[in-house]
Order: structure tokens, then sequence, then C-alpha cells
């Protein structure tokens, strides 16, 4: 028996972040309704078109839900609606700030109503303040966040290549959740939960933030490498691949010159012989260690860099990834169906003794409206559709 089987999810949900939040509880059991627009469902359906005609997006956060489509514009679609949450456990969505309350379904009512109900909303900058009606998606959440200051070269600022915002806040919502459902084991009272992507990424600003807010200046874009740390970063290899390393402390660094650079002498060196010096001197450093990576071929330097003990890692890329011995040899793949046939599908990150976790098809749109308003006692589906 799943963890959260028995647990049933009624998810007003598109993009990425609540999709996301509720995949991870539909992994573990829960039953996720997703609800969609009618005609066109979530917009992530037509991000791309890049998995055999179905969105890379969509398929990502997606399986093992199903899916009703529902105008909640009308009364007949909010009727369904009620009447879905009179058994479920979760209602979760992420439309703009207050539409849940103009549709009538303010959560605090819901909860004087569904004493165990949880309700779940999720925005770009929260229900209050000076930005809770401005709107949010991840880039410019990752603007304000102050993540794109950090990320990119010198000259450049840019975008994490994934959406953060997005699944930040929703691992904060999948967590949140999971928290209220323990907390409502105690209390036998469901709960409300807000959370916005802006104070979800800031939880993982952290170290940045403090270091400027006390440190009196901002991190420096660096690139791949790290912006106070070196050498931590990439480094060119005579076969003209690139090999990342990462050095924490004085003694790696004095086995690093000694066993990869073969130059001992450098250790001592007064430019190189702390973290904060080699930090200030670091394009002087990335010369001398090219230069002696350059009669090397990438695994050659990893092989020196692993006999060493010094962390490394290759520069791979979404293929490489995709083909990774270590994911092959952890069984780490399995297939989940879909609309357009068979996709493999990265298992849930978190192992546990004993648990398989869901892997279920990906609904098409609206596939479930009718067995669901069956289920409700509701046979005329004519107008929901």
């Amino acid at each position: 028996m799943l963890p959260l089987e028995g647990v049933t999810v009624v998810a007003i949900e598109q993009a990425i972040a609540v999709p996301f939040a509720t995949r991870q509880l539909a992994d573990l059991g829960a039953r996720v309704i997703k609800v969609e627009r009618p005609e066109v469902g979530d917009f992530a359906r037509n991000y791309d078109t890049t998995v055999r005609g179905m969105s890379s997006h969509f398929v990502w956060c997606n399986r093992s839900k199903e899916s009703i489509t529902l105008d909640l514009k009308s009364e007949e679609g909010k009727q369904v609606l009620s009447r879905l949450l009179e058994k479920a456990d979760v209602l979760i969505q992420n439309l703009a700030p207050g539409a849940l309350r103009r549709m009538g379904f303010d959560p605090q009512k819901l909860l004087e109503k569904h004493p165990e109900l949880i309700v779940c909303s999720l925005s770009g900058y929260g229900e209050a303040g000076p930005y809770a009606n401005k709107k949010a998606y991840d880039l410019l959440v990752q603007c304000e966040a102050g993540l794109v200051s950090l990320t990119g070269t010198e000259d450049t600022p840019s975008k994490t290549g994934i959406s953060s915002a997005d699944i930040a806040a929703g691992m904060y919502a999948y967590t949140g959740i999971l928290t209220a459902i323990l907390n409502r084991m105690k209390t036998g009272r469901g709960d409300i939960i807000e959370i916005s992507m802006l104070e979800a990424l800031g939880e993982w600003m952290g170290y940045p933030m403090y270091y400027s807010a006390y440190g009196g200046q901002e991190p420096k874009r660096t690139g791949a490498s790290h912006s106070t740390i070196y050498p931590y970063g990439p480094f060119a290899c005579g076969d003209g691949k690139t090999v990342f390393c990462g050095l924490q402390n004085e003694r790696e660094w004095v086995i690093f010159c000694e066993k990869v650079l073969l130059n001992p002498e450098i250790a001592t060196d007064e430019r190189f012989d702390a973290n904060a010096k080699r930090s200030e001197n670091r394009e002087v450093l990335k010369e001398i260690i090219e230069k002696s990576f350059v009669s090397l071929t990438s695994s050659e330097v990893i092989e020196r860099l692993e006999q060493a003990k010094i962390a490394n890692a290759r520069l791979n890329n979404m293929k490489d990834f995709f083909e990774h011995p270590q994911l092959q040899a952890r069984n780490r793949w399995d297939e989940v169906q879909t609309p357009v046939g068979n996709i493999k599908a990265l298992k849930p990150p978190v192992t546990m003794d004993g648990l398989e976790t869901r892997m279920d098809p990906v609904p098409e749109l609206g596939e479930h409206t009718d067995k669901i308003l069956k289920e409700l006692g509701i046979e005329d589906t004519a107008n929901q559709k």
C-alpha cells in the first residue's frame, strides 16, 4: 500500500509549479483529479511537441493523474467542483490571486464547511502586498529574487536553464501538504496553506543574500565557476572537452598541486596559498591549470582527479544524462504510458524499502470526465465538457 493511498487531491492547476507538486503526491499513491479547461486544458499541454507530439513539460509533471474538464465559470461546473470537494482531502490551485474566492470558493468558508479539508494556494508573490496582482512567470520571479543577477557571466546575467522558481514553489507546496496531512492526524482539522514563488525561491537564496547584506558587496557572476571558491569550476583539456573539479579546503589544494598538476611548488606560491588569494588571482591560476591539462585528455584528467580523491565531473549534455551509466546501473528508469505510446521516465528520487512508487499513464484532456461525473451521480455530462 502506498503512503498516500486513500488521499484525494483536487487540483485546479496549470503550467509547472502546482502540477509538479501534485505529481509528487500522485507518485506516492494519492488520487489526483486534475481540473482542466474544456477544449484547451492546461496550457502546458501546448508548450512544445517534442515527446512524439506531446509537450515535454506536460509529460514530466502529469503522470498518474485523472483529467476532468470543467467550465468553472458556469454554475454547472462550480456545482461539480463542490461535489468533488465533499470527498476531497486536498484542494490545491494556482489560479490568479483571488480567483478562487471570486468563483465562490473562499478557503476559509471551505474549511468551515469541510473541517478536514486542506486548501493550498500557490501564487507568484502572495495574496497581499503591492505585488499581489503582478503577473509572475518563472523567469520574472528569478529576476525579482535576484537569482538572475548571480547567474551567467560577468557581462551577461542569465536565467537558470530549468524552471527554478516553479520547482521551488512546487516542492514547498508538496511538503506543505504532507505536513498538513500529518498535522490533521493529530488535530482532526485541515488547514489553509499559501505559498508564493518569490518566497519559495527566496529560501534558496540564503547564502548570496547574507553574503551581500552583511558583506557589503554583491557576489560576482562567474559563469560555471564558483563565485568565492577556487579552483571550483570548468577547465579545458587537450581533447577539447571540459572537466569540472571542486576543491573545498587547503588540504585538497596541496594534494591537487602534487597529484593532479604534478607541481607541488604551486601550493605554497604566495598568490595561491589561501582560498581568498586563489579566488582573487583566478585568471592566472586558471591559465596554469589548463596549461597542465593541455597534454591530457579529459579522461586522463579525471583519472588523476579520482586518484587524488578530488571531486570532479564531466560536462554532460542532456543526451549524456539520458544515457548516464549511474542511472542505468541503479535501474532508475521505468516506462510510462501516454496517449502517444510509452515513454521512458525517471523513477522518483526518494527510494524506500518495500515501496514501489506509482508510474501510471499521462492522461488525455478530459479522459476521466465521464467516469468522475458518474461517481458523483451526475449522468448528464454535456454541459461539463
